[in-house]
């Protein structure tokens, strides 16, 4: 009961802390992927022409400020407020009364819940802080990916880096050892099936970003947790894949990203541990 009541107020600090970052993430996943499409178009036009292209307008997570995509109302800072600026507006642009996509709070609540969880369990530490990052950078990525397939490099490189790190400072509780191996075989476990599936099909089934995401969860939780992490991502990826498949609603190419179900694995690891998806599952 002591610790229940000690893990309170930790649980309340870094949940509203949660709420606050998962306002940025909703920033990140906005903009990141088009930060990524207007590198890419510059280096394609400095290689084409041969010379170097002149810079534009600054895009960046900072800059500009947001706005309504509908009529370009500037949000002000009492309409940025997680979750409570959305249920005051009603879900709606203040000026132009467009609909506000539910994704904003939901990823608000769902990254707080995530830190609540992570400050009932570790208190206010190193280590709560260093999972509340594992769990915000896991959703920015399973977001970004399911909207454009992508999950960038500025995400999945620091997230395995710092599981490494983590392991070192004995902060995840992972054996530097099998954090290294598990980065290793995550890597090279997907690389493996990626090709073989290429090989068979001449087609390609994931991206390299799902192979450095299963990386960043091997470093984080050891090559032991690679085996239920992936069983439960295909389990929950193949069922949702047949449903999207039966309503008609595929994208173009027929198919679903990987890393969302990925994510949800490695999230899942966290919460419950990895053995507990073995026994979900009868093994």
């Amino acid at each position: 009961m002591i610790a229940e009541l000690a893990g309170a107020p930790s649980a309340a600090l870094l949940g509203v802390l949660g709420l606050l970052v998962g306002s940025f993430l909703n920033v990140v996943i906005h903009r990141l992927p088009r930060m990524m499409e207007r590198q890419w178009a510059a280096e394609c036009a400095e290689h084409h022409d041969g010379a170097e292209v002149p810079a534009g307008e600054r895009y960046d997570l900072v800059v500009p400020r947001s706005r309504c995509p509908h009529c370009g109302h500037g949000i002000r800072w009492f309409e940025n407020i997680p979750v409570a600026s959305y249920v005051a507006l009603r879900g709606r642009c203040s000026a132009c009364g467009a609909s506000i996509g539910m994704r904003y709070p939901v990823v608000e609540l769902v990254t707080g819940a995530f830190f609540a969880w992570c400050g009932w369990q570790w208190g206010l530490s190193l280590v709560a802080l260093f999972w509340c990052g594992f769990a915000a950078a896991v959703l920015a990525l399973a977001a970004i990916d399911w909207d454009t397939t992508l999950l960038p490099d500025d995400l999945t490189l620091p997230l395995l880096w710092a599981g490494l790190v983590g392991s070192a400072l004995g902060i995840t509780g992972v054996r530097l050892d099998d954090a290294v191996w598990g980065a290793a075989a995550g890597y090279v476990s997907l690389w493996s099936v990626y090709w073989a599936f290429k090989l068979i099909t001449g087609k390609e089934g994931m991206g390299y970003g799902d192979f450095k995401l299963f990386a960043a969860f091997g470093a984080w939780f050891g090559w032991q947790a690679l085996v239920p992490i992936i069983l439960m991502a295909s389990v929950i990826g193949a069922v949702v894949g047949i449903a999207i498949k039966f309503r008609g609603e595929l994208r173009e190419g027929g198919y679903v990203p990987f890393g969302p179900f990925l994510a949800l694995g490695g999230l899942t690891a966290m919460v419950f541990g990895p053995g507990a998806i073995l026994a979900a599952v009868g093994l």
